[in-house]
């Protein structure tokens, strides 16, 4: 009597283990390296610079950005230098006859203070008795005293710590601020990191110094970059761990802070393993093996998740895992595998329609 049990042929791989470099790829935001507030460290009038303090306006690094009103400073400078001069220059006289050695030093350094630049070195003084006699004259307190003076006239001045962009602007031109207002926030452009969130099993594969591919979402390589650094945390929404990717924005496609990037990491060699679809897998680390014509259960050892297969180890080399989905099935199932089916019985007229029929899960 024929047999009409329809006959379940699934998919397999023999189980064997190799060394698999597995990359991992994920899309993450462009964010700037260097993002800082232009501070203004003295009080008065805002002054143009050597670039539009707007909104958007892109800056070089060393470029003036902004000044402070800054001439009373200035004038009360020249003022002190002007007493300093007059200080030196009854004093000259004594160095002579009493220091003569240091005179020639002492003449110099008379004749090489300017009053629209910065104050020169100040003389070595080796001598106890040169030392005593000019602190007595306040020379020395009065050097540093314009220096100082010096130093509070450059923070009169806001220069560009980096190459980059205007990306808020709290004072404009002409506004008068007090010391320690936010003129404006500055973000670097040359230098612009990619953060990547990665799932807290997943961050493990991805190590500091990694070289990196960052692509544009139309799947064009736009720049090779490298892991710099990744996040001591958990975020709690989310599982996963911030990587953060430098990339050098003066050369090839340029990025713009705020877009979002594709950024493949290399693969780290995964040691004695072997990969399957994830769809081969139920309750989380489960798959079907077939031993003698039925299914059995097995528990495997997921080693990393990719987006459509999965790495593991566990089972033993030589058997025969099931690598596709199987819907309404039991263990212990009758299956044949595919690629070994029996073939058709030639005996007799008829008899190869009463071979099994085949269907696929």
């Amino acid at each position: 009597m024929p047999d009409h049990t329809m006959k379940r042929f699934v998919k397999t791989e023999t189980v064997a283990y190799t060394d698999i470099v597995s990359p991992l790829s994920r899309e993450g935001r462009v964010v700037s390296s260097n993002e800082v507030m232009l501070v203004a460290e003295a009080s008065g009038k805002i002054l143009s610079g050597q670039a539009p303090l707007r909104k958007g306006a892109s800056f070089r690094k060393g470029q003036l950005l902004a000044s402070i009103y800054s001439d009373e400073v200035e004038l009360s400078i020249k003022a002190r230098k002007s007493h300093y001069l007059t200080t030196l220059s009854t004093l000259l006289p004594d160095i002579k006859v009493d220091f003569p050695d240091r005179y020639e030093r002492f003449l110099n350094f008379f004749n090489s203070i300017e009053m629209d630049k910065k104050l020169p070195d100040l003389p070595e003084i080796a001598d106890e008795k040169l030392k005593i006699f000019l602190a007595s004259r306040s020379v020395i307190s009065e050097y540093y005293g314009i220096q100082q003076d010096e130093k509070r006239l450059e923070r009169h001045s806001l220069y560009a710590p980096f190459n980059g962009t205007i990306a808020q602007v709290n004072f404009e031109v002409g506004a008068y601020v007090n010391a320690g207002s936010s003129i404006a926030k500055l973000i670097r452009t040359d230098e612009l990191e990619v953060e990547v969130p990665v799932e807290n099993h997943q961050s493990k594969w991805i190590k500091i110094g990694d070289k990196v591919e960052v692509y544009s979402r139309n799947n064009d390589i736009a720049k090779p970059g490298v892991v710099v650094r990744k996040s001591d945390f958990v975020e709690p929404s989310s599982q996963s761990r911030s990587i953060f990717v430098k990339v050098n924005n003066n050369t090839g496609e340029e990025l713009y802070t705020g877009e979002y990037k594709r950024v493949v990491f290399p693969g780290q060699v995964i040691e004695k393993s072997m990969e399957i679809p994830r769809s081969a897998i139920f309750n989380t680390n489960e798959v079907f093996t077939v031993v003698e014509g039925k299914l059995k259960k097995k528990v495997i050892n997921i080693l990393k998740w990719n987006e459509t297969t999965l790495i593991f180890n566990g089972l033993n080399e030589g058997e025969k895992v099931v690598a596709e989905p199987l819907i309404n099935v039991k263990e212990n199932s009758a299956v044949g595998i595919l690629g070994e089916e029996e073939p058709a019985q030639q005996k007799g007229p008829g008899k190869q329609n009463n071979q099994n029929t085949k269907a696929q899960g």
